[in-house]
């Protein structure tokens, strides 16, 4: 079965690398608007996304935003809506690990900034777009969540599995505040996504490794993976799906 989601008008945070391109490049090659939201040095990546799409005839634009300030927020989102002709997805995927920290030696400002960018950047974004959505035949939120918010993280990442946690109950309280609108609200729950600029960072290359073993497909996720669970999400097949957080992890945890 093909997913067709010609005229809907998408718009994807973090869409200028990693999974955030994936699902950017998917929702357009099924037909969708795209704005790609990104920040600091991913813009390459986003104008990169932003050509492929056009070449596919699809509207594009590339917004660059620091998420982190609501009212910059605010602003990117009406400049996507303006740009497409409004909103029906929203894919909250902007997110990062910061830096690793055990909670005895963390700061207040490391914690504050992990859950600014992975937490509040959600919520900010979500908030502006309602208006939007409300207007839609079928609006849709993603969550970026992960599977550290299940098991905890690997070292020193209690505050990005704190974030992450935040993000599933944002995503079932907003379902329920939405369901009426017709507006269905979900996660996704990604364990390990190889050949990412997130685990090049911050997982050496052993420890990697050693996850990979542990995975009972025996095998990496991919950024696809991910997207076609986006794909899902925002079509129309999952159209009374809502409040869910999807697992994205090869079998490595399940709920």
């Amino acid at each position: 079965m093909q997913i067709d989601l010609t005229g809907r008008r998408a718009l994807v945070t973090g869409g200028g690398l990693g999974i955030g391109a994936a699902i950017a490049r998917t929702l357009g090659a099924a037909g969708a608007d795209v704005a790609v939201l990104y920040y600091g040095d991913s813009k390459d990546g986003a104008l990169e996304v932003v050509a492929e799409l056009t070449a596919l005839g699809r509207k594009s634009v590339a917004i660059g935003a620091d998420l982190m300030d609501p009212e910059a927020a605010t602003a990117s989102v009406k400049e996507a809506a303006e740009a497409l002709g409004g909103l029906d997805i929203i894919v909250n995927n902007a997110g990062h690990m910061v830096g690793r920290a055990t909670v005895a030696e963390m700061t207040d400002e490391h914690w504050a900034r992990v859950m600014d960018v992975n937490s509040s950047t959600g919520f900010y974004v979500s908030r502006a777009a309602i208006p939007y959505l409300t207007e839609s035949s079928a609006g849709r939120i993603i969550f970026m969540s992960s599977l550290a918010a299940e098991n905890g993280g690997g070292a020193g990442s209690v505050a990005y599995a704190a974030s992450k946690a935040a993000l599933v109950g944002l995503c079932r309280g907003l379902a329920k505040e939405l369901a009426g609108e017709n507006i269905a609200v979900n996660a996704m729950a990604p364990g390990f996504i190889g050949a990412t600029s997130f685990h090049n960072t911050f997982t050496a290359p052993e420890v990697q490794e050693a996850i990979i073993a542990g995975i009972p497909m025996k095998r990496a996720g991919t950024v696809d993976d991910v997207a076609n669970v986006a794909l899902f999400l925002a079509s129309d097949l999952a159209s009374y799906v809502t409040g869910q957080v999807i697992d994205i992890n090869g079998g490595l945890n399940f709920r």
